[in-house]
């Protein structure tokens, strides 16, 4: 049987670190990438078919020697990403460009290293991990849903040039997830983030999973992310109400 090959960002913790587990544990090879090492060696232990290497995504040049070391994959996760939150206008320009940096543009240096590939092969699954952010922003998000929303977009026009062509091409836009990075956040700014516990990274990929057995390209796992998705375009008001309920603004 031919190995299957999956490129996973953001593999050191959360999201990515799971979804290159169970990979690895499905029998493909799996190349994992962080700026994280330890978080690398944590989520390839007693995983001989994990492949580490450690690289930011900002850094095109990494990204492109990496998937040409790979060779073609025929599953790209692309979960990297970073989330300070800081209100919009007390924010540091500096910290605003990592955000997009890291988070948009990043998410362009992995497509462009490895959709080229799916679509020579005619197949493959590429999975870019956004936000429900990007649809209904909340507090003190400001840098993050802009370059989430960014990658909603890019994922739009991907699918409207390459559609048709073998690649399914998905977007993936969770509510709160049980991250370390997310529960860091809750500690530090529990009226921001309204106290609540994100969902467990198993139920998002467990919805990426049933989305590839369909034809679609936005991804809302949870009953949480499919009503904001619903109530932020259709209930603006009521939805705004909600938000202002359960979340504080900024001191």
């Amino acid at each position: 049987m031919t190995r299957r090959t999956a490129l996973v960002t953001g593999a050191g913790s959360g999201i990515g670190a799971l979804a290159a587990q169970r990979l690895a544990a499905a029998a493909w090879d799996v190349v994992a990438i962080d700026v994280d090492e330890a978080g690398l060696a944590r989520t390839a232990r007693r995983s001989p078919n994990v492949h580490v290497r450690v690289c930011d995504v900002t850094d095109a040049a990494a990204v492109d020697k990496i998937a040409a070391e790979a060779g073609p994959a025929q599953r790209v996760v692309h979960a990297a990403a970073i989330s300070p939150l800081a209100p919009a206008m007390d924010q540091p320009l500096e910290e605003v460009e990592r955000v997009l940096r890291t988070n948009l543009l990043g998410t362009l240096h992995v497509v462009r290293a490895t959709l080229p590939a799916m679509l020579a092969a005619g197949r493959g699954e590429l999975i870019l991990f956004s936000s429900l952010a990007a649809i209904a922003p909340g507090r003190m998000t400001s840098a993050y849903a802009a370059a989430k929303g960014g990658i909603n977009a890019y994922a739009g026009s991907l699918a409207v040039e390459y559609g048709g062509r073998g690649v399914a091409i998905r977007c993936v836009c969770p509510a709160q997830v049980d991250t370390p990075a997310y529960r860091r956040q809750a500690a530090e700014h529990p009226a921001a983030t309204g106290n609540a516990r994100g969902m467990h990274a198993g139920v998002v990929l467990d919805a990426v999973d049933r989305s590839l057995a369909r034809d679609e390209l936005f991804v809302f796992p949870g009953p949480t992310a499919r009503f904001a998705s619903v109530a932020s375009r259709h209930l603006p008001r009521t939805f705004r109400w909600i938000q202002d309920r359960y979340t504080a603004p900024a001191d």
